[in-house]
C-alpha cells in the first residue's frame, strides 16, 4: 500500500497527440497503463480490456511516430504499455477513425478497415471488433491505403488478435477488401497537421521525474548511474505483466526506447549492431535481410503488437528461459555490449565491456550486470561461406564499438553453412515456447567444421549446448553422427515439468529436432508446417 501511495503522489503529466490536437493528461503514476488512462481518464472505452497481457488484442491501439519526416504507425497492445513510453506520439482509437456525424441522428461515415468489417460479417458478439479494427488500419496506413494486401500477410499482421466467433475467414475478407473501399472525407489522417502537433509539443521538464525516458545515451547512463534501483524497461512487454497480473508498482521508472542512439541497426564489415531500443519488428527484419530462412520463426514471436512495442535488447536483458531471441542469437555467436556511466576528473564518460550472450546469465532471470549498467548493443556476427549475404558495410559509429570478438571468417572456400531455428508451442502463432532449438553449422567437406547451437525451455536460463557441439564438431555430417548428437543433446539438460510441456516431452523433442535439421540439411522440406502453404493445402484436399 505504501509502494502505491508513493507512485500515485509522485505522477506527472502525459503527453500526446490525438486527432491533430495536443493532448496533455496530469497525474500520471509511473506504472499506469496505457488502457487505464485511455479508459478512466479520457473515457475512450471502444479499446478494451481482454486478457490484460498482450495475447488478446482487444486493446490494441495505433502508436504515430515522426520518423524521417513522416508518420510511421505501429499497432500495439495498450493493455501492457505504459502510458508514459507513448508520451510525444500520436495516439489513434477506434473512436478516431470514422468521419464526424454532420446531422443529428446520422451515422457517421465509416473508414474502410470499419466497413469492410460490417460488409464481410466480420463482428459477432463485438467485443474483439475494436482491436481487430485497429490493427486494421495499421495494416491499412502502412500500404497505401490497403492496396495489395494478399491473405497471408493479413494472417501475419492479425496473429496478435484473437476472435472466438467468427472463425477469422470474414475478417481475412475483411483485411483485403478494405483497399477497394472508398476513403471517405474526414477519416483520412492528416499527416502534417499531426507532425506539426507532435513538433509542436512542450519538452518536458527535467526535474525529480518518477517516470525517466532519456533522449540520449549519455543521458540515459548517467540517469541509471544515479537511480541503479530504477525499475528499467525497454518496450514493457514483461514489465507490462508485472503490473496488470501482479500489481507491481514502481517509485521510478528508467526506459530506455528514447534514446537515439539505441534506435538504430547499425552494418560493419563482419557484424550487425542492434540498439537496445530497437522493436522486435526491426530487429527481425534486419536478421531476416541477412538470413532469410529465419523469416518464418521471425513471425512467430508473439504476435505483431507485441513484437512492434517490445524490443531484442528488453528481451535479452530480462533472460527469460522461454524467451526466444536467446537460442537463436547464442547459436549465431552473438555479443552484448554492457555500458555505463564513468566519473572521471573531466566529468564522465561511457565505458562499455562486451562478453558472449550466453555468459550474460547467471540464474534464473539473473545476470553479471552492474547495478549502474545497460545492455545497449546486441552485435551479430554475418552470414559466412555458401550462404553469406552481406550487407554493404558502414563507418562505425562511436556509440556502437566493434572492438572485442569479431567472428572469425570460414577458411575454406568451400565451406557451407547451414541455419534453422526451431519453435515447438501448444499453438502455432502468438504463444510461448515449450522448446526453442537454433543451430548453425558449417560444412567442409561433409565434416562439421564448426556448430553452435542455442537452446530453450530446457534450463533456468537460455543455454548454449556445449556438450553436444563437442560430439558434432569434426565428425562427418552423416546419420550415425546425427544420431549420437541427439542422443548427447537429449542428456545435456535436465528441463522440468511445467503447463506447457513434460520434461520427458522436452528431452525427446531435442533430440527429434536435431534430427528434423539433419534431414533439412540433406533436402528434405515437407516435414514441417512452413511447407503447409495455401496451395499446398488446396492440393492435397
Amino acid at each position: 500500500m505504501l509502494a502505491r501511495m508513493i507512485s500515485r503522489n509522485s505522477a506527472q503529466t502525459l503527453r500526446f497527440v490525438r486527432r491533430g490536437q495536443p493532448v496533455a493528461v496530469g497525474n500520471v503514476a509511473p506504472e499506469r497503463t496505457l488502457l487505464e488512462v485511455l479508459r478512466e481518464d479520457l473515457h475512450l472505452t471502444a479499446t478494451k480490456e481482454g486478457c490484460g497481457e498482450g495475447d488478446c488484442g482487444a486493446c490494441t491501439v495505433v502508436l504515430g511516430e515522426a520518423v524521417d519526416g513522416r508518420l510511421r504507425y505501429r499497432a500495439v497492445n495498450s493493455c501492457i504499455r505504459l502510458a508514459h513510453s507513448v508520451d510525444g506520439m500520436a495516439v489513434f482509437t477506434a473512436e478516431d477513425l470514422s468521419a464526424p456525424t454532420l446531422k443529428a441522428g446520422a451515422s457517421p461515415d465509416l473508414h474502410p478497415c470499419q466497413e469492410a468489417m460490417v460488409q464481410c460479417h466480420g463482428s459477432q458478439c463485438g467485443f474483439c471488433t475494436p482491436g481487430f479494427v485497429m490493427s486494421l488500419f495499421g495494416i491499412y496506413q502502412n500500404s497505401q491505403g490497403g492496396k495489395g494486401i494478399t491473405r497471408e500477410q493479413a494472417q501475419v499482421d492479425l496473429s496478435g488478435n484473437l476472435c472466438r466467433c467468427t472463425g477469422y475467414r470474414p475478417i481475412l475478407d475483411a483485411a483485403q477488401q478494405m483497399g477497394s473501399l472508398p476513403l471517405p472525407a474526414g477519416c483520412e489522417v492528416d499527416e502534417a497537421a499531426t507532425l506539426a502537433a507532435l513538433k509542436a509539443l512542450k519538452p518536458k521538464r527535467t526535474g525529480d521525474e518518477r517516470y525517466l525516458r532519456p533522449t540520449n545515451l549519455a543521458a540515459l547512463l548517467q540517469q541509471r548511474a544515479k537511480f541503479p534501483k530504477a525499475q528499467v524497461v525497454a518496450g514493457c512487454t514483461d514489465v507490462g505483466l508485472w503490473v496488470t497480473k501482479m500489481h507491481r508498482r514502481f517509485e521510478r521508472v528508467l526506459d530506455v526506447t528514447a534514446a537515439r542512439e539505441l534506435q538504430r541497426v547499425e552494418t560493419y564489415p563482419h557484424h550487425i549492431a542492434i540498439g537496445a531500443a530497437v522493436s522486435l519488428t526491426d530487429a527481425f527484419a534486419a536478421l531476416v535481410a541477412e538470413r532469410p530462412q529465419l523469416l518464418t520463426f521471425s513471425q512467430r514471436f508473439a504476435g505483431l503488437p507485441v513484437r512492434n512495442a517490445g524490443t531484442l535488447g528488453g528481451n535479452v536483458a530480462n533472460g527469460s528461459p522461454i524467451g526466444d531471441t536467446m537460442p537463436l542469437l547464442i547459436a549465431l555467436g552473438a555479443s552484448v555490449v554492457l555500458m555505463r556511466w564513468k566519473k572521471t576528473a573531466a566529468g564522465g564518460e561511457i565505458a562499455h565491456r562486451e562478453l558472449r550472450l550466453e555468459d550474460l546469465y547467471t540464474g534464473y532471470r539473473t545476470n553479471v550486470m552492474r547495478a549502474d549498467e545497460l545492455l545497449c548493443w546486441i552485435k551479430v556476427p554475418k552470414p559466412t561461406g555458401h550462404a553469406s549475404s552481406a550487407a554493404p558495410d558502414r563507418p562505425k559509429p562511436a556509440s556502437a564499438p566493434s572492438g572485442g570478438s569479431e567472428p572469425n571468417a570460414v577458411g575454406s572456400v568451400g565451406a557451407e553453412e547451414f541455419m534453422r531455428v526451431y519453435k515447438i508451442s501448444k499453438r502455432f502463432d502468438d504463444d510461448i515456447s515449450a522448446v526453442c532449438l537454433a543451430i548453425q553449422m558449417t560444412l567442409d567437406g561433409g565434416v562439421v567444421q564448426q556448430v553452435s547451437i542455442g537452446a530453450g525451455g530446457v534450463a533456468a536460463t537460455p543455454a548454449r549446448a556445449r556438450q553436444t557441439e563437442a560430439a558434432l564438431r569434426g565428425q562427418p555430417w552423416n546419420a550415425d553422427t546425427v544420431m549420437a548428437a541427439a542422443a548427447a543433446l537429449r542428456a545435456e539438460f535436465q528441463p522440468i515439468s511445467d503447463m506447457r510441456a513434460s520434461a520427458a516431452y522436452r528431452q525427446t523433442v531435442l533430440g527429434n529436432l536435431l534430427r528434423r535439421f539433419w534431414l533439412e540439411s540433406q533436402g528434405l522440406t515437407a516435414i514441417n508446417l512452413e511447407s503447409l502453404n495455401a496451395a499446398t493445402l488446396e492440393a492435397l484436399a
